[in-house]
């Protein structure tokens, strides 16, 4: 056979989750620009979508459990949103989204900081040279996955116990990730605890840090308690490079470093599967909106860079690195991030992205991100093993 026979285009194989208020109007518009980016870079997918979320469960009773192995046949996850009023809270967030967290062993949540051009931020003077940073949450323990109790409920004599676990093994896991994608970056490795309070924890989380750095000299370590955290984080953001910290501190400071780039709009996560043995999801962080739900008026950006996160997973870094690049360039001349102000309906957004996408491919429209590596997408790719 000739060495000249053409290669077959990639395929992969994707579940789609559109979920819960905007979730399927972000979701409708992230496909929307990777049917242009599978045009322009030559690859394809195909996609099962599932219906799961608040108006599911309500119907079925149906959480994760239910569609677990349909959705571990598939090579990644883009996952819209989840949650309702019609649904206690608590029930979809530990019965599907912390399920799946754990099932499919997804350790790492990564969620890119990185003030674009032309993004507004409350910030006063940041720009964007000074704002290119990600966080790394361990995912799958912490104070979300320990028992909680209480004795001598509704008296004034109530005792509420919530649990926190780490383990050795879970936390050595995610800090092992942040410091080979720490090397792949600017080399600076910050951990993120509570060392003078959670002694224990802390502990375990330092000494973690410390003996895997042993195997990373050419990375440089640092540690920030996490109040201080909330003062660095806006004031300083060029002071970090990688941060890595526990699941509750995690949650908190990413929703910090979403309005120092701009808004929950526009900040994308990845939910890492670490060795390959199940898939990993990708969203956006900002929740369902059920308020604004079928207005048009949700920024589909998130959902549209989680898809960068995905296609870069995916190992298809040209595609990540022009999907992230449209995204910008059409953020980066709205008004506002959200409402009458983005110049366009959530659907009418997604479609400027793809035609973005198109422009870059055919050399329409010039982006200095669009051969960038340093990136939404290269947060995910810079964390491979060496």
């Amino acid at each position: 056979m000739s060495s000249n026979t053409p290669q077959q285009p990639s395929s992969y194989s994707l579940a789609v989750v559109p979920g819960d208020g905007i979730g399927p109007e972000v979701t409708s518009a992230a496909l929307a620009v990777l049917d242009a980016a599978e045009a322009a870079c030559g690859f394809t997918t195909t996609r099962e979508v599932f219906s799961a979320g608040a108006h599911h469960y309500v119907a079925t009773g149906e959480l994760f459990a239910e569609i677990e192995e349909r959705l571990r046949g598939h090579d990644a996850i883009l996952f819209g949103s989840m949650g309702d009023p019609s649904v206690q809270p608590g029930i979809l967030e530990r019965g599907f989204i912390l399920q799946m967290r754990q099932r499919f062993a997804q350790a790492a949540n990564v969620r890119p900081v990185r003030l674009y051009p032309g993004v507004r931020t409350p910030i006063a003077d940041l720009t964007p040279e000074r704002c290119d940073l990600v966080i790394v949450r361990e995912n799958t323990e912490g104070a979300y996955v320990g028992r909680g109790s209480t004795v001598h409920e509704g008296t004034p004599h109530a005792v509420a116990v919530q649990e926190s676990i780490n383990t050795k093994a879970g936390v050595a896991r995610v800090v092992e990730y942040a410091f080979r994608l720490a090397a792949a970056r600017r080399r600076k490795l910050t951990l993120c605890h509570k060392t003078n309070i959670l002694v224990e924890a802390g502990k375990l989380w330092a000494g973690t840090v410390a003996e895997i750095g042993e195997r990373y000299p050419e990375v440089e370590v640092d540690y920030v308690h996490v109040d201080a955290m909330c003062f660095h984080l806006p004031t300083a953001p060029e002071r970090f490079d990688v941060v890595v910290t526990d699941n509750l501190f995690g949650d908190i400071i990413t929703d910090l470093g979403a309005t120092v780039q701009g808004g929950m709009g526009v900040a994308a996560s990845a939910n890492l599967n670490l060795d390959g043995s199940a898939p990993s999801m990708f969203e956006a962080i900002h929740g369902s909106a059920p308020d604004i739900a079928g207005t048009g008026a949700a920024n589909p950006a998130g959902a549209v860079l989680s898809l960068s996160l995905l296609l870069g997973h995916l190992g298809e870094a040209e595609a990540a690195a022009a999907v992230e690049a449209a995204a910008v360039h059409v953020i980066g001349g709205m008004q506002s991030l959200t409402g009458p102000g983005m110049g366009g309906t959530t659907d009418e957004v997604g479609q400027a992205m793809a035609q973005a996408v198109t422009a870059l491919a055919e050399g329409h429209l010039s982006s200095p991100l669009r051969d960038s590596l340093t990136g939404a997408m290269a947060a995910v790719r810079g964390g491979a093993q060496r």
